[in-house]
């Protein structure tokens, strides 16, 4: 995206952001106070706004944090609806933290949680109303000449040219005569014409799209592009590789690009960690007495220990003994070896059978959970026998291994186990790290609740 154009949108977004704050906290307030009852009487709305200015640097400082200005990536409703939600309630967090040490501040509990609501659904619609404005009515537009015809190259136009609104229109390609042309764009020329092509067809921005084989040629493009005043890109070809993410940074005037990070480090780490905690502890006391029972029911209907623990690869490929209700024969892989269990599989016991059609026998995992061995949500956690085997098979396999093994994860909401698409289940494995969120887990827990504790290839 144009630079000016993306710092342009932010500022705007940010102003609108603000503006919709200020109408929610004082919308909620009315609706609050006009159409419900209030015993303890109306507050003044000279109170309601002396605490407005307060409200609204909370909310610059919660929408920022939560990426709210990243415009490229929020040009879809599912990312922006995300980083909103999360936004608003950080700052429902920050209003109430505020409200509870500053006495001198309006407060009502109820006119709160309308706030919360009001402000996430206006911020998602008037930013909604916001992208189809700037669709229509872009302003100043960028023409871009693309210097590579290659894959990259044609990504690279057809992204843009379906991307209006990023203010950036390719208006051809640049390349030499001896590589096969593409239909996407016109050929403008060849290299070593760039200065002149600049001038002939007004163009105000060069992207380098270049494959990797080719960068070897990026000095003859600096220096035809030496003399004239034009916005320069080199749009890297990364390769296609799932669970990596571009991210640049600079330390002291030295680039970098990131292609691969841990998504959970710093405050996120925290956060996912004071999450299980919380979340997994409260899951624990509510369970118990189901689990009890279970454990119970192992115990009377076959001969061996209740538990059983088996060493799984977790965060940064590390052993960990993953604990279950025992579901089978004590002796089940004593003539089999290391075998994943199948449909009608007669090394299961009947009550085994019932808990791994229902996910019951992984409840255990609750206690990895919070020994930190395990998270409530992630990629599921498999032996080194099989991972030696399907690394060799599936590129990037390993990558699971960037965050800690979970309970649940995007790929079994998605019904992604058992027997089906090993290379579909690493692929929301990759996609679930590289998009990774609060949210994204909160979601995740919500639909294993609602259609992921019970299925079809669960045995």
């Amino acid at each position: 995206m144009n630079r000016r154009h993306a710092q342009f949108l932010a500022l705007a977004f940010f102003v609108g952001d603000i503006v919709v704050t200020a109408t929610a906290w004082v919308t909620a307030y009315a609706v609050r106070f006009t159409l419900l009852p209030a015993p303890g009487g109306v507050p003044e709305m000279t109170t309601v706004l002396a605490g407005l200015p307060t409200i609204l640097v909370l909310a610059a400082v919660a929408y920022h944090v939560c990426g709210m200005y990243r415009v490229g990536p929020l040009r879809r409703l599912a990312r922006e609806a995300n980083a909103v939600s999360l936004a608003s309630g950080l700052l429902f967090l920050l209003v109430i933290a505020v409200t509870f040490y500053r006495r001198d501040l309006y407060e009502s509990r109820l006119g709160l949680a309308m706030f919360f609501v009001l402000n996430a659904t206006m911020l998602i619609g008037v930013r909604r109303f916001g992208w189809r404005l700037f669709a229509h009515h872009r302003g100043q537009t960028q023409r871009v000449a693309v210097v590579g015809d290659g894959r990259n190259g044609r990504r690279v136009a057809e992204t843009l040219l379906a991307n209006s609104w990023a203010g950036l229109r390719p208006v051809g390609f640049v390349e030499r005569t001896d590589i096969k042309h593409s239909t996407v764009l016109p050929r403008l020329g060849e290299i070593h014409q760039l200065k002149e092509l600049i001038d002939q067809h007004q163009i105000d921005q060069v992207l380098i799209a270049l494959p990797l084989s080719r960068y070897g040629e990026l000095p003859g493009v600096y220096h035809a592009l030496s003399d004239v005043l034009v916005e320069v890109q080199l749009a890297p070809e990364i390769p296609d590789l799932s669970g990596m993410t571009v991210r640049p940074c600079e330390v002291d005037r030295l680039s970098f690009i990131g292609l691969r990070e841990n998504p959970h480090a710093g405050w996120r780490e925290m956060a996912k960690r004071a999450t299980d905690i919380v979340l997994g502890s409260a899951a624990l006391l509510l369970l118990a007495p189901l689990m009890l029972l279970l454990a119970a029911m192992v115990k009377l209907t076959s001969r061996g220990p209740v538990l059983y623990r088996q060493m799984r690869a977790g965060l940064a490929g590390k052993e960990f003994g993953m604990l279950k209700f025992r579901s089978m024969r004590i002796d089940a892989e004593s003539q089999t070896g290391p075998v994943w269990a199948k449909a009608g599989d007669e090394r299961c016991t009947a009550v085994g059978r019932f808990m791994r059609r229902w996910s019951l026998d992984e409840l255990p995992q609750l206690l990895n959970v919070l020994a930190g061995q395990m998270s409530l949500v992630g990629p599921r956690p498999e032996r080194h026998v099989f991972i030696e085997k399907f690394r060799r098979q599936i590129p990037n396999y390993t990558q699971r291994h960037q965050v800690k093994a979970g309970i649940t994860g995007w790929a079994q909401v998605n019904g992604w186990r058992g027997n089906t698409s090993l290379r579909r289940r690493i692929e929301c494995d990759l996609y679930y790290i590289c998009n990774w969120s609060l949210l994204l887990d909160l979601k995740i827990l919500v639909m294993t609740i609602w259609c992921g504790l019970r299925h079809r290839n669960a045995y």
